[in-house]
C-alpha cells in the first residue's frame, strides 16, 4: 500500500483573502498532494491548512508553502491574538498510512534543512523531531514571539537546528516536526473579560498542572467581543474533548460565565467526536463497529 502523510502548516495570515488564496494555491500545483481543508481566523490572523499525500510530494508542497508565505507576509506589520514567530509558523507531519513516526521525523528534517538552505528561514525541530528535551514543546520554542526571537536565537540554548543566530528579517523562524494527530479545539465564553479565559487556560493545561496532553491559552476575539480558550488536544484518546469541555464549563461557572459555543479548527479524527457523542448521549454497550463509515472503510 502507498505511504500517506498528513501535513498541517499554520500560516500567519488570516485577514487578506487574496494573500491566503495565493499561498494555499501553491499546494494545488504539486502532483501527489490533496488539499483537504484550510480555514482562516481574522482575530487570530492565522490560517490552518491540511494536506495529505505521499511523503516526497507533501514535503515539496510544504517547502513551496513556506516560500509563498515568506514572499507574501511581513511579520513587522503583523498583529493577531495567536502567538507567532514565523510567516509560516509551524509545519507538522503526521503519519496516516504505512508511515511511522520515525519516517515523519526524517521527512521533517529533510524539509527543515531545505527551508533554511534555500529560503534563509531558520528552523527549529520540535515534538518527536526535537533535538533536545527543552525543544519538544512548541510553546517553549515560540515564547518571545517574532519580536523577541532575534535576541533569543543568540542564546546557546536556542540556536536554531538549521540556521545561524539571525532570524529572517520579515519571515522570522519556523518550527518543523513530527507528531501524532491532535485536535485544535476552541471554547468560546460569554464574556469579554480576557482574564477569565486566561485563568481557565492556566487551570486546564498540562504545563500548569492541569490535564495531561492539553495545551491552552486565553485569546480575545475582537470581532465578536468575546474571550476564548484556545486549546490543542495532543492526545484525544487519553484526554478526550468532553473532559476538557466539562472542566472549562465548571471553571467558567465560578465567574458567572457560560460557554456559548465551541469550534474545531481544521480536520479532526472521527474518533474524537465519537467519544464525545458516546459520553453525552450515554449510549450503553456502544461499539465503534456500529458507526456506518467505519464499516464502509
Amino acid at each position: 500500500m502507498a505511504k500517506l502523510v498528513e501535513c498541517i502548516p499554520n500560516v500567519s495570515e488570516g485577514r487578506r483573502t487574496e494573500v491566503i488564496e495565493s499561498i494555499v494555491g501553491v499546494i494545488k500545483e504539486v502532483p501527489g498532494v490533496v488539499l483537504l481543508d484550510y480555514s482562516s481566523d481574522a482575530s487570530h490572523n492565522r490560517s490552518v491548512i491540511t494536506m495529505v499525500g505521499d511523503p516526497d510530494s507533501v514535503g515539496e508542497a510544504a517547502f513551496r508553502l513556506a516560500k509563498a508565505a515568506r514572499d507574501n507576509i511581513d511579520l513587522n506589520h503583523h498583529t493577531g491574538e495567536h502567538p507567532r514567530m514565523g510567516a509560516i509558523d509551524v509545519i507538522p507531519f503526521v503519519p496516516i498510512k504505512e508511515m511511522s513516526v520515525a519516517e515523519c521525523v526524517e521527512l521533517s528534517k529533510k524539509v527543515g534543512e531545505r527551508i533554511y538552505n534555500e529560503l534563509s528561514i531558520p528552523v527549529f525541530l520540535y515534538e518527536e523531531s526535537a533535538t533536545a528535551p527543552h525543544r519538544k514543546n512548541l510553546a517553549a520554542i515560540r515564547k518571545g514571539q517574532f519580536e523577541g526571537m532575534a535576541e533569543k536565537v543568540k542564546q546557546d540554548k536556542w540556536h536554531p537546528d538549521y540556521g545561524n543566530d539571525e532570524i529572517h528579517p520579515t519571515a522570522g523562524v519556523v518550527a518543523v516536526g513530527a507528531r501524532a494527530p491532535l485536535v485544535a479545539f476552541n471554547i468560546n465564553l460569554g464574556t469579554s473579560d480576557i482574564t477569565v479565559a486566561d485563568k481557565i487556560a492556566k487551570i486546564i493545561r498540562e504545563s500548569s498542572g492541569g490535564l495531561k496532553y492539553v495545551k491552552a491559552l486565553g485569546v480575545m476575539l475582537e470581532d465578536r467581543n468575546i474571550a476564548q480558550v484556545s486549546i490543542n488536544m495532543c492526545n484525544y484518546e487519553k484526554t478526550p474533548l468532553y473532559r476538557v469541555f466539562e472542566l472549562v464549563r465548571a471553571e467558567a461557572a465560578r465567574y458567572g460565565v457560560n460557554i456559548i459555543g465551541s469550534e474545531i479548527i481544521g480536520l479532526t479524527p472521527m474518533g474524537a467526536l465519537i467519544d464525545t457523542a458516546e459520553y453525552y448521549l450515554k449510549i450503553e454497550n456502544f461499539s465503534r463497529a456500529q458507526v456506518l463509515e467505519n464499516r464502509l472503510m
